[in-house]
């Protein structure tokens, strides 16, 4: 028989370190206090027990409100994911399209920047982002696939970037398909353990995927052959 997965209370959440990061940081001002300090307690309730297993019960007792109070702000608790997901999947596109990195001209300095901002935003955000990763499917089918426009759309800007470095001869004749997953893959995988409190802060990591994914392209010196 298949063993039950625990089930963490309000106060086993308020205690875990692990659930520290800036989600916060992710929700729009015009949103109300009230409505952001929900999607917070979201976050952290949707991290833990994932989507199905939480109620909106939780999420209000998470910061003092009455079970009902989430409904003036959200009229489903599938409108609680979905702004998460959006704002989440939003803001980080938008940190790799920053004038920093659409300014450096270089290929290689390009896609750098790309891995290195990407990564750490994930690093930052690494709470909310494990939502919405790995929670994509209880969306609503319309919210799913505005969702999954975005994702394309971040997709095809890591593509262009190797897609230009290839061209340019800065970047190894490489499968761009191939190789973007997986620099995608480093960037994301990272929700699964990370911690802000760890050994690496968000930006140092950035710096050592960066690294790591300019290895994928690198061109690799022929083999001399040695005369008999």
């Amino acid at each position: 028989m298949a063993r039950r997965q625990a089930r963490f209370t309000v106060d086993d959440l308020a205690d875990d370190p692990r659930l520290s990061d800036d989600s916060p940081d992710l929700w729009s001002e015009e949103l109300a206090e009230v409505a952001r300090r929900l999607l917070t307690s979201a976050v952290r309730c949707f991290a833990k027990n994932g989507y199905h297993a939480t109620t909106t019960r939780d999420i209000c007792v998470g910061v003092g409100l009455s079970p009902a109070a989430l409904y003036v702000h959200f009229e489903t608790k599938e409108l609680v994911l979905y702004e998460i997901m959006r704002a989440g999947h939003k803001q980080a596109l938008a940190h790799v399209q920053g004038p920093v990195v659409l300014a450096t001209e270089d290929s290689a300095g390009r896609l750098r920047a790309i891995i290195s901002r990407y990564t750490a935003w994930h690093a930052r955000h690494h709470v909310a982002a494990r939502v919405c990763q790995f929670e994509l499917a209880a969306l609503t089918a319309e919210h799913y696939d505005e969702i999954l426009d975005l994702r394309h759309k971040t997709n095809e800007f890591f593509r262009d970037a190797v897609t230009r470095g290839v061209s340019d001869g800065s970047f190894a004749p490489v499968d761009v398909k191939r190789v973007t997953r997986a620099m995608l893959s480093l960037s994301i995988d990272l929700v699964r353990w990370y911690r802000l409190d760890g050994s690496d802060s968000p930006d140092q990591l950035g710096e050592f995927y960066a690294d790591l994914a300019l290895k994928l392209v690198e061109h690799t010196p022929r083999a001399t052959r040695t005369k008999p």
